[in-house]
């Protein structure tokens, strides 16, 4: 059943338009994760859904009425449908169950006892009963996160809309938050979801949207998204997902930075912290402690690439000079480390190459 249909959505800014030509039905129960590249309009669809910006033309249909239609009244439009932003948005001079209160007594008319014991339930929904009383700035970002979704669940939605729900959280947080999300997906809530978390995405979705070139680009379930694209610049994206290039120029290289780099390439395709401390720690005692200390090795072309299932991370590093294997022929606590870390180690030197490469366990 139709829930949402949009026809040549297009949003026009001054200086670039991100949204072109947007057609694509959405249905009830449907959960939809939207990603792809920065600035291709994922974040304006939504804001367009709820018109929080105007779209320059075209039009978009929700259980019938026309919301772009300027005599449509969006206040009762927003009651059905939620908005869960990555800056969570709650009302500091309130109490916690006071935010969530505040809009079903406001707007749907319920007295303040039937807010508050709904209040509760969702608050013990989310895991956050004990807080009712604290105020926002005494959580955490996962715990303001998880808030802002049962406000927006206390209006009784047919459909909420997330922007990034995760983006503005510490790692350690984001677990609690998607969690709830999932909850919702299993209650066949109809969610459309803006996530950078690869992942996630695949695991809850029925239906996966890649954004690119002013619309969304390509569509499937996410079985055909991300493991079977059909178009080359999602293909590219995908891949990217996957795979993490670096190249080590010197032994004065800035080893902060890359391992900043492979921070963040665990947290994006949601690697536990103890995968990601052994990613940075095969990288630091294989290349930095060993081969990066070694004469005619330069550059040192390195590879952390995520197995097709999530369940290893391979880091490879191709370099020149003699033959040497750094866990056989490098320091010897060094050399420990990096089998502590691994669950496979291996190498080989064909034509004045070396290849050493580290299979690690995504250990939760």
């Amino acid at each position: 059943m139709s829930m949402i249909k949009i026809e040549h959505l297009r949003k026009e800014y001054p200086n670039v338009t991100p949204l072109e030509d947007v057609n694509v039905e959405i249905n009830k129960g449907d959960v939809i994760s939207i990603i792809g590249p920065s600035g291709t309009g994922k974040s304006t669809l939504l804001r367009c859904l709820n018109q929080l910006e105007k779209p320059t033309s075209g039009t978009v249909t929700f259980d019938g009425e026309v919301i772009t239609d300027p005599k449509c009244k969006m206040e009762q439009i927003r009651r059905k449908m939620g908005m869960v932003f990555q800056s969570f948005n709650l009302f500091a001079n309130l109490n916690i169950i006071e935010n969530i209160m505040a809009a079903p007594v406001k707007l749907l008319g319920r007295s303040r006892q039937e807010a508050y014991d709904e209040g509760m339930e969702l608050l013990k929904r989310v895991g956050l009963a004990e807080k009712a009383l604290n105020f926002p700035d005494e959580l955490s970002g996962g715990q303001k996160q998880r808030v802002a979704i049962a406000r927006a669940i206390a209006m009784r939605p047919e459909m909420i809309l997330f922007d990034e729900p995760t983006s503005a959280l510490d790692p350690t947080m984001v677990g609690e938050v998607l969690q709830v999300i999932r909850g919702l997906a299993k209650e066949g809530m109809t969610m459309m979801i803006v996530t950078h978390e690869m992942k996630f995405a695949r695991d809850v979705s029925t239906r996966v949207f890649y954004m690119d070139e002013g619309g969304i680009y390509e569509e499937g379930t996410p079985e055909q998204i991300f493991d079977a694209p059909q178009k080359e610049k999602t293909r590219i994206f995908i891949k990217r997902l996957k795979q993490l290039p670096l190249t080590v120029e010197n032994a004065d290289f800035d080893y902060i930075s890359y391992a900043a780099q492979l921070e963040n390439f665990a947290k994006e395709n949601i690697l536990s912290d103890r995968t990601a401390r052994s990613l940075q720690l095969v990288f630091e005692e294989a290349v930095t402690q060993n081969i990066a200390m070694r004469k005619d090795v330069f550059p040192i072309n390195v590879m952390a690439e995520l197995s097709e299932t999530d369940e290893s991370i391979v880091l490879e590093a191709t370099y020149g000079g003699g033959k040497f294997d750094p866990v056989k022929d490098g320091d010897e606590i060094s050399s420990a480390l990096v089998k502590s870390a691994s669950t496979m180690t291996g190498h080989s030197f064909e034509n004045g190459m070396n290849k050493f490469r580290s299979v690690i366990k995504n250990r939760k």
